[in-house]
């Protein structure tokens, strides 16, 4: 990352912190689905109940962003011996510490809503 003479220390390395987070966090889907097994983490949710329930998502885009946050330990993945395979996903402790940020950003989604619904009266 490239920074300037000026910059103070704390700055590239605030840069560097959010470059991260959105690596791991980034995109359409990531956010939403970490959304959803936060707020369905006493139901069992298996990959077709969940490509069910997020509108839009495709089987391919939702195998894609699973394995990135099992990768990143924010979702488990657990295979049931059954005919045929079910797959079972729940959020880890370390996705569930993501569980404010999104609370926050769904939060100002809503105000951010009311603004622009109310901003052409």
């Amino acid at each position: 990352m490239k920074t300037l003479k000026n910059d103070p220390p704390e700055c590239s390395l605030n840069l560097l912190a959010m470059r991260d987070t959105l690596e791991v966090l980034g995109g359409k889907w990531k956010l939403l689905i970490l959304h959803y097994l936060i707020t369905r983490d006493d139901q069992i949710n298996t990959f077709k109940k969940m490509q069910r329930e997020i509108t839009g998502i495709s089987a391919k885009m939702l195998t894609k962003e699973l394995k990135d946050l099992e990768e990143n330990h924010l979702v488990h993945r657990e295979q049931q011996n059954t005919k045929p395979i079910t797959v079972r996903y729940t959020i880890t402790e370390y996705g569930r510490s993501a569980g404010d940020l999104i609370q926050q950003l769904v939060d100002w989604g809503k105000t951010h809503r009311i603004k622009l619904l109310t901003s052409g009266q």
